[in-house]
């Protein structure tokens, strides 16, 4: 069912906005914001604590090494976590992926003390358990996301990424300060564990699974979502037609050049002020937060604008997915090359800033499109994107520390360069091969059968 008609239907709820807990999925929601939080907060809890942790015990690691180990465990579970999810359920994979994080979280400062090696296989460890979360978060919305509500509940639980990783660098620079470096894993570490009890009494994987929803509500996104499509216990993902579909390349080669991009504009800027502009942006205050700021809006700000425009109709969902996919893409290039160009510090922080929130967009549309393409296999198809994302996450910081070992202007001009070109490839990409329709290959075989037959009885009366 298409957002327009499911907006026409109701849940039976009626409930003042504030009392968000009358509808489970909104208790979905808030749950699954939370997780971002904790999968941000103990992910970057070694970015946080790793100078303090070095200086107290006089070693001389590399950080980059530490903190990139990380990604090289979550390039090999995000697809086979979309495969667990339809296999044991998206919310108890997400239940271990998350307390596996939490523990070794907790058990990182006896790794400490037992050298970098110890560090580094804690580190690939986390990132294999939590390379499972964003494709199961992804099955999750497939089961309770009602196609007029898609996008904006896909977003608000992103908007938990950039909350977590406030949080992560105020709270854990104060505790580094007040307490101890330890500390931090040690109270991220048990965060995560207490939302992981919360998460299995209260998050079941589906609304046919949910003792406490309401009758009306249950029915309501049954219907909408289909019970075919997405809800079936024996889910058969068509790997062949998944792996060489070019609508999953579109979107795969966006999250690759999304997440280069935003490496560059959120990781590596403050590098670049420092080297380059001879601007320290620790010492900036707020300005440091500017960034995770805008991202919070242009995430709450894109979910609802996407969705109202299906729902008003006037936009369709293929329409939607590629205007903001490169939309996103082309105003972060803009925005990004003239805060590189404009050698001004204040007005750097500020474009880059607008770089970010715009970046918000493009999620809205080609992390949703996987949605929009197959619902059941929604989980699988996260993981490819993830994955080619990951890579991204790794060799971007490789190629732009080779680039700027001279710290030159004109080096760093280079990076943002190639950047601009990449947003203007997965532009291209996306805008000639991205789908936002329900792919052949995605309906089960007997469904196209049934509906093949029916034809055939329908032509021969």
């Amino acid at each position: 069912m298409d957002p327009a008609q499911s907006s026409k239907l109701s849940d039976g709820i009626e409930a003042p906005w504030w009392k968000l807990w009358a509808k489970r999925r909104n208790i979905v929601m808030l749950m699954a914001f939370f997780c971002m939080q904790v999968v941000y907060l103990t992910r970057l809890s070694l970015n946080v604590t790793v100078d303090a942790m070095k200086a107290d015990l006089g070693q001389s690691w590399d950080n980059e090494q530490l903190v990139s180990s990380f990604f090289y465990g979550m390039l090999v579970t995000q697809i086979p976590g979309g495969f667990l999810a339809s296999k044991f359920g998206c919310t108890n994979v997400i239940t271990v992926g998350i307390a596996g994080t939490s523990v070794l979280t907790i058990f990182t400062p006896l790794a400490a003390y037992g050298g970098a090696g110890w560090i580094l296989a804690v580190r690939v460890l986390q990132g294999m358990f939590q390379g499972v979360v964003f494709p199961c978060l992804l099955d999750l919305w497939a089961r309770w996301a009602p196609p007029s509500e898609r996008t904006n509940r896909v977003m608000v639980t992103f908007v938990g990424i950039s909350v977590g990783t406030l949080k992560a660098i105020v709270i854990g620079e104060l505790l580094v300060e007040s307490v101890s470096w330890e500390s931090v894993f040690y109270i991220f570490g048990v965060a995560g564990c207490l939302w992981c009890v919360a998460w299995f009494k209260m998050i079941r994987k589906s609304p046919d699974e949910d003792r406490s929803i309401t009758d009306g509500e249950k029915e309501f996104i049954m219907q909408t979502l289909g019970n075919a499509e997405g809800q079936s216990e024996d889910v058969k993902h068509p790997w062949k037609e998944i792996f060489t579909s070019t609508a999953v390349l579109a979107c795969a080669i966006a999250g690759f050049c999304q997440n280069w991009g935003l490496f560059n504009t959120l990781n590596m800027f403050p590098t670049f002020l420092k080297d380059a502009l001879h601007y320290d942006l620790s010492s900036a205050g707020f300005l440091t937060t500017l960034p995770y700021v805008s991202a919070i809006k242009g995430l709450t700000v894109a979910g609802s604008l996407a969705d109202r425009l299906q729902v008003k109709g006037l936009q369709t969902a293929t329409q939607v997915r590629r205007n903001f996919t490169c939309a996103s893409f082309i105003a972060q290039l803009i925005f990004m090359l003239a805060g590189a160009l404009v050698l001004n510090p204040t007005a750097a922080i500020i474009l880059m800033t607008i770089a970010v929130a715009m970046g918000s967009f493009a999620w809205a549309g080609y992390v949703v499109n996987l949605l929009d393409m197959s619902p059941k296999s929604a989980g699988v198809l996260m993981g490819v994107v993830g994955t080619f994302g990951t890579v991204a996450d790794i060799v971007s910081p490789v190629a732009t520390g080779s680039l700027t070992a001279s710290s030159l202007v004109e080096d760093w001009n280079v990076v943002f360069f190639v950047t601009a070109g990449l947003y203007l490839l997965g532009c291209v990409v996306y805008w000639f091969l991205a789908s936002g329709e329900l792919q052949p290959w995605s309906v089960e075989k007997r469904a196209r059968n049934q509906q093949n037959g029916l034809s055939a009885i329908k032509y021969s009366v």
